[in-house]
């Protein structure tokens, strides 16, 4: 049977299109396992499909001061010799990489065991962790057109992101159960990211009143960010993390505002949700989701509102605005050129692992 072991983590973003390529590999025969971090939020993710999960030690590297700074570096040492003792027990014949710091020292033990390895950057431009693997990987994907320039000419595969076939066949009518919804007004979706934004969850919360009065709100907020006092809230529905309803919700929304996650605003285009993106500040990020979301904005996608512009009143016109034209967001996402991510690189995975046995 012909093996691979897959790694990524720290967000969901890391682990879903991970996920996502299970149908695939399982159908190409691949014998599937994956490497992450000792307990971080892919574990469990995983361990729910069935896929044997082995944890090493993994550090973040930072670009600002920090004293992890010192101990993280002997972390990833740490882990790198676990995922050679890994690579040397399980003999794959490829590793796929989502990325996330945990994924460096896997994608270096590849290399140092002659194992190909094929790594996927989400964002427009490569954070640190893949810009560390690149120079060991086989292979580079990656979502947007404008990202080819940032990667070796011959590593470098237009992708895009694989996208779970389930969040396709949502029912809106569950959904709308779920929430305890009429079907007298459109729903509104709000994601801060799976781990929420307080910033997000404050503006749309200050502004609830008002948003009421048009739409039904479906609230993702976060682990910890639920506000009892709006439980009763009717017409409002807060969630701390979606799993398995997700594709339902997504069904039943008519307008998403959220993060501008590369995962997440990939998954927006499959389905051809209108949506507002509030990308992460470049103040508490090395600002790639701003960068994401001024590439889909270009595209005639999405519509953007960064943080530092955002006023209460600003918000609501934007929303009704965004309801208002929605159908020419969704023809322009129609009409783009999707390329069916899954099938695309489990092709990439299928040839380097065959190249690996020539």
């Amino acid at each position: 049977m012909k093996k691979i072991i897959l790694t990524g983590g720290g967000t969901a973003g890391h682990v879903t299109p991970n996920i996502a390529l299970l149908p695939k590999l399982r159908e190409a025969g691949y014998d599937i396992s994956y490497i992450g971090s000792y307990n971080g939020m892919e574990k469990q993710l995983i361990e729910e499909q069935n896929i044997p999960y082995y944890g090493i030690s993994s550090g973040k590297l930072r670009r600002y001061f920090d004293l992890k700074n010192i101990s993280d570096p002997f972390k990833v040492i740490k882990g790198l010799g676990q995922s050679i003792r890994l690579m040397r027990r399980l003999k794959p014949d490829i590793v796929f990489s989502k990325g996330g710091f945990v994924s460096v020292p896997v994608i270096l033990a590849a290399k140092f065991c002659h194992i190909p390895s094929i790594i996927h950057e989400s964002d427009l431009t490569p954070g640190l962790a893949n810009k560390i693997a690149i120079p060991a990987a086989t292979k580079v994907c990656c979502n947007f057109p404008e990202t080819l320039k940032y990667l070796p000419e011959n590593k470098a595969v237009l992708t895009g992101s694989p996208i779970r076939q389930e969040l396709l066949s949502g029912d809106p009518q569950r959904a709308r159960t779920l929430c305890k919804f009429h079907s007298d007004k459109p729903a509104l979706f709000i994601i801060g990211g799976s781990s929420g934004s307080r910033f997000i969850n404050d503006t749309v919360r200050g502004v609830l009143p008002e948003l009421l009065k048009d739409f039904q709100v479906i609230h993702m907020c976060g682990k910890g960010n639920l506000d009892a006092s709006l439980s009763d809230t009717d017409g409002y529905m807060q969630f701390e993390y979606i799993g398995a309803e997700l594709n339902d919700v997504f069904a039943l929304s008519d307008l998403v505002l959220s993060r501008a996650g590369a995962n997440s605003i990939c998954e927006l285009l499959a389905l051809h949700k209108p949506n507002i993106l509030i990308p992460l500040s470049a103040n508490a990020s090395r600002g790639d989701q701003i960068l994401n979301a001024r590439s889909f904005e270009k595209q005639g996608f999405s519509v953007v509102l960064e943080e530092e512009s955002i006023t209460p009143e600003k918000l609501i016109k934007t929303i009704r605005e965004t309801f208002a034209n929605r159908k020419q967001y969704t023809d322009a996402m129609k009409n783009s050129n999707m390329i069916d991510s899954v099938e695309k690189i489990v092709s990439l995975i299928e040839d380097a692992a065959k190249r690996q046995k020539i």
